[in-house]
């Protein structure tokens, strides 16, 4: 005869918590050898949990994306503000004519350097005997070199000037062709005049607000489940920030700003890697795994 089948019994499912069947087994205890001979068994360590648990972890790299993400505005804010200062600059260099061998020819040409400043004023100068030119109160914003002589190319250099940043404005050397239709074109900065300057300053200033806002978000979530994903996004837009100043012709200008930003891309891409881990570990239902 077959033994009898076992008895059924049910329990909650420990997620859903609906009734589920089960099968007692049919080995009565002890089952294993360790219950059988205790002694010859070492007794296995207690499980410690980690000195710093994730969720802990992920908060706190949060709060320093929070923190050197206003850093960042505030030192962009003050950059902005000191370069509507008021300032001059002197706009000096030497103009050379390539010539079949380099430096002046004979004849004493002397190019002539036209220097136009934001709001459209312009200043015409000529070259001394020895190709120098010089101009004096120039005022803060982008600044157009154009340079001609008769006989030669024209070349066209673009600068900028600031309190806070400065393209170069001194010692300029400008070399004309020999070629007339070989015109050249010099660009020392990407910002043609100080509104796109300032404009690429306030742009930086909003994304490092919405980094700031989203991590904010993801420290001060009341419910636990949504903060992995959301301190995700926050990670991965601070470890942006350096990609976005690199577009906006503002990295490398300012040395305090380099290394903020380089901490807070840091920072970032730590908090996105926490995040995903517990994500992960939480699963699709919110819920530790």
């Amino acid at each position: 005869m077959l033994a009898p089948a076992p008895p059924t019994q049910w329990f909650p499912c420990p997620h859903c918590r609906s009734p589920i069947p089960v099968v007692v087994p049919r080995d009565p205890p002890p089952l294993y050898s360790w219950e059988v001979v205790p002694e010859l068994y070492p007794p296995l360590p207690l499980p410690r949990r980690p000195r710093v648990p994730l969720p802990r972890l992920a908060r706190a790299t949060l709060v320093g994306v929070v923190v050197l993400a206003v850093v960042s505005a505030a030192i962009l804010a003050t950059y902005g503000t000191e370069a509507t200062g008021p300032a001059s600059y002197t706009v000096s260099g030497t103009v050379y004519l390539e010539w079949k061998t380099n430096g002046y020819g004979p004849g004493g040409v002397r190019p002539t350097v036209l220097l136009t400043v934001d709001n459209g004023r312009t200043f015409v100068n000529q070259t001394n005997t020895d190709g120098q030119f010089s101009f004096s109160n120039v005022p803060v914003g982008g600044i157009t070199l154009n340079v001609t002589a008769p006989g030669f190319a024209s070349t066209t250099v673009y600068t900028f000037a600031s309190p806070v940043y400065n393209a170069g404005t001194t010692d300029l050397s400008i070399t004309l062709d020999q070629n007339p239709a070989n015109a050249t074109t010099v660009t020392l900065s990407q910002f043609p005049n100080l509104e796109t300057f300032l404009a690429s300053i306030g742009s930086a200033i909003v994304l490092l607000g919405i980094v700031a806002l989203i991590a904010g978000i993801a420290v001060a979530r009341p419910k636990p489940t949504d903060r992995p994903a959301i301190g995700v996004a926050a990670g991965v837009a601070a470890m942006l920030i350096p990609v976005v100043l690199y577009f906006l012709a503002l990295d490398g200008l300012f040395d305090l700003l380099t290394v903020v930003t380089a901490i807070l891309g840091g920072f970032g891409a730590f908090a996105a890697t926490v995040g995903a881990i517990e994500v992960y570990q939480r699963g699709p239902e919110g819920q530790p795994a």
